[in-house]
């Protein structure tokens, strides 16, 4: 890989596109997909069962962020405005979600 690689993605790698192919990735239909939310609600049991914090924390954590981003795109957010109530919910809920993976890892013993 040398610098002008480098440089054009870098180039491509701005907030209208990433926005982009996040929408492109219909990211709303796989967290409303009921096969996808019973193998995660499966894998979050077994962990749960088995006490594999690391798993469980890494199916929590990439399946509220799926459904954060999700809700946001569907309310069509503007990057413009920062004070827009979806921008508020998706940062709230990313606090959750590292307040949880946090505890999971770090603060609940066994």
């Amino acid at each position: 890989m040398d610098f002008s690689s480098l440089l054009d993605f870098f180039k491509n790698f701005e907030t209208g596109k990433v926005f982009q192919q996040l929408q492109d990735l219909k990211l709303g239909e796989l967290i409303h997909n009921p096969w996808f939310l019973g193998t995660i609600a499966v894998i979050a049991v077994i962990a749960m069962i088995m006490r594999w914090r690391v798993l469980l924390a890494l199916v929590l954590s990439v399946t509220g962020f799926v459904a954060l981003i999700s809700y946001t795109l569907d309310q069509e957010t503007q990057v413009q405005r920062l004070n827009d109530a979806s921008i508020l919910v998706f940062v709230g809920g990313f606090v959750c979600l590292l307040i949880l993976v946090i505890y999971l890892l770090f603060i609940k013993g066994e």
